[in-house]
């Protein structure tokens, strides 16, 4: 008796991919106190999430004392790295970029960690410049940027740095991002303030206050954006907040039973509810931190960080309205990958119809 014949299995890209299967992409963003990881498949002019994962490493833990990653630090990292490379594997993203940040750009052993990484999981990470951070910020935030105002300040509150990048709506072209005029990464984020200035077993409003004016210094001794600060004076412009400190605040204010990306992401707070927030946290000590649902036992420590370093940026650039992002590198970096992309195409279909239209002339 013969075998019944087999049905046709579906038809491949070359690449081991079924011609029906989403094509997917992929960001990693590797930070001193996290690693993300998004995986996305091009939807109109943006993305659908097909996978997130998410893990608090402290990769940059002691490395404002050391000047080096600890050995506990990199194992931390590599454990969610490992992970992180075998989902890409298994989805079978087309692009895949990979970046780490300010704890790999200020340790002395950060290049050599970024080498140990590809060996020991397959994943290449880029250690990218504090310029490229703050364009990526943006970029993931385009959709958060209201052009009823004239300016935006997009803050992205990092683990061991902030980036701040000066938009100009005014000037916003039709078609592609609006310039930006200004950009400036401070050296400081919410765990390294948090390691520069120890909480004490009460936290007080003279601690805090410390933080805000260390991290205001800072930012005020910056001048290059100073021709944009009548707008914000007159109150033509907005912040976009994008860390994990700042969308605790925000669901610390809207009191969520528990977190909900889909409730913080892109809502408006103003200055008043930010530092009731603040306010709020502050009466709590970190073991009551620990147990909010928007912040938990990994954040505890740190979520003040966050609180002070956003209201030093609204002490010095006042505005009356912020914007909470959960997005910012990783969705940057996406949408830069799927639109090199497009490019890529775009260009192969013009030289693809150069010679017919030659044979067609002679």
């Amino acid at each position: 008796m013969s075998e019944a014949p087999r049905a046709p299995g579906p038809k491949s890209d070359g690449r081991g991919r079924s011609l029906g299967e989403q094509v997917c992409y992929a960001a990693l963003d590797l930070g001193t106190n996290n690693c993300r990881l998004l995986i996305a498949t091009p939807a109109g002019g943006s993305f659908r999430v097909v996978e997130a994962y998410s893990r608090i490493v402290r990769l940059g833990e002691g490395l404002s004392h050391s000047g080096r990653l600890s050995e506990a630090a990199m194992e931390r990292a590599l454990a969610a790295l490992k992970v992180s490379g075998e989902k890409v594997r298994r989805r079978k993203v087309v692009k895949f970029r990979a970046i780490a940040t300010q704890a790999c750009r200020m340790a002395a052993n950060g290049q050599a960690f970024v080498n140990r990484v590809a060996n020991e999981t397959g994943v290449k990470l880029q250690i990218i410049t504090p310029q490229e951070e703050a364009r990526l910020s943006v970029t993931g935030c385009l959709n958060l940027l209201d052009d009823r105002h004239e300016a935006a300040l997009v803050v992205d509150v990092g683990g061991g740095s902030t980036e701040l990048s000066w938009v100009d709506l005014k000037a916003a072209p039709t078609v592609g991002p609006p310039p930006v005029r200004a950009w400036l990464s401070v050296p400081i984020g919410v765990v390294t303030l948090a390691e520069r200035f120890p909480e004490g077993e009460v936290p007080t409003e003279g601690w805090f206050r410390q933080m805000v004016d260390h991290v205001k210094a800072e930012i005020a001794a910056f001048k290059r954006a100073d021709p944009m600060k009548p707008l914000f004076e007159a109150d033509k412009a907005h912040l976009v907040g994008t860390s994990g400190a700042i969308t605790s605040l925000a669901g610390m204010h809207l009191r969520l039973p528990r977190y909900d990306r889909n409730r913080v992401d892109g809502i408006w707070m103003t200055r008043d509810q930010c530092d009731a927030a603040a306010g709020s946290l502050l009466a709590l000590s970190a073991a009551e931190r620990a147990a909010q649902p928007c912040i938990g036992p990994d954040r505890a420590d740190l979520v003040l960080a966050g609180a002070a370093i956003l209201q030093a940026v609204q002490e010095q650039w006042p505005c009356s309205r912020v914007r909470v992002a959960d997005r910012g590198l990783r969705e940057g970096i996406l949408l830069s990958l799927m639109s090199e992309r497009a490019g890529r195409r775009r260009r192969k279909r013009r030289r693809g119809r150069a010679p017919k239209r030659a044979i067609a002339a002679e």
